[in-house]
């Protein structure tokens, strides 16, 4: 498998599939609680990174806040520059790699949702959350969405699961990794009798080691949370949600 395997996968029917998994409903929910726990007012600058096809950015820019949002997927930024235009809404789309932003002091909160964590080797995660830190304004927030962490992951793995959304039909065959710490997949997309497989790899920290990856990069973790409701997280989540601060 490719280190960079993210660089192919997200395109085409991995994309559809993602569309047709993320219900509107969703959408608002997590803005809801994004905007409660960056605690910001109406035209702070907010960075969403990867921001996927800005989904939320859309949502949060819709409600008054200054969004930019960076994905290195063609695609899904090409179709959030498609969508602001629709509802006329001015948000600053980059189509850049997650440690490439090239800003500094720039913004007065981030966030990081919909599992995108983990992707990169040890160095490259550090230096995400080092390039979101050196984004932001001091004292600024970051809610970061890590569902694959080893207490939420490892209790209850599973390696192979198969489901059906919107016309597709999905398969995932895992193994995790004891020695690397991450999990090696490969998905398979079924639609009108094509198959379409993808290798997939995620780093697996424990809820330690991310406290740690993020007071190196320059924040203080103030809460994590198992869920959007803000029940509080302990072995055997279903997900991670962690509020930090920068220095």
């Amino acid at each position: 498998m490719s280190t960079n395997w993210w660089e192919d996968f997200f395109h085409g029917i991995a994309l559809d599939f993602w569309r047709a998994a993320v219900t509107e409903e969703q959408t608002r929910v997590e803005s809801d609680f994004i905007q409660k726990q960056l605690q910001l007012d109406s035209g702070a600058k907010i960075l969403d990174v990867p921001c996927g096809n800005g989904r939320i950015a859309l949502e949060l820019a819709a409600r008054g806040f200054n969004l930019t949002g960076v994905d290195l997927a063609a695609e899904f930024i090409g179709e959030a520059k498609t969508k602001s235009a629709e509802r006329g809404l001015k948000i600053d789309w980059h189509n850049r790699d997650m440690r490439d932003l090239p800003w500094t002091t720039e913004f007065d909160g981030s966030f990081c949702f919909g599992n995108s964590f983990g992707y990169l080797d040890d160095v490259g995660n550090a230096n995400f959350l080092k390039a979101v830190a050196r984004a932001l304004k001091p004292g600024a927030r970051f809610v970061l969405d890590a569902p694959a962490i080893a207490e939420c992951l490892l209790p209850a793995f599973e390696d192979r699961r198969w489901f059906e959304i919107g016309g597709i039909t999905f398969l995932s065959n895992s193994r995790y990794d004891h020695e690397q710490g991450r999990t090696f997949t490969e998905y398979s997309f079924i639609r009108d009798g094509k198959v379409d497989k993808r290798p997939a790899s995620q780093r697996i920290y424990t809820y330690n080691e991310l406290v740690r990856l993020l007071g190196d990069a320059g924040f203080d973790t103030i809460s994590s949370y198992a869920s959007l409701s803000e029940e509080p997280f302990k072995l055997g989540s279903q997900r991670l949600i962690t509020v930090a601060k920068k220095n």
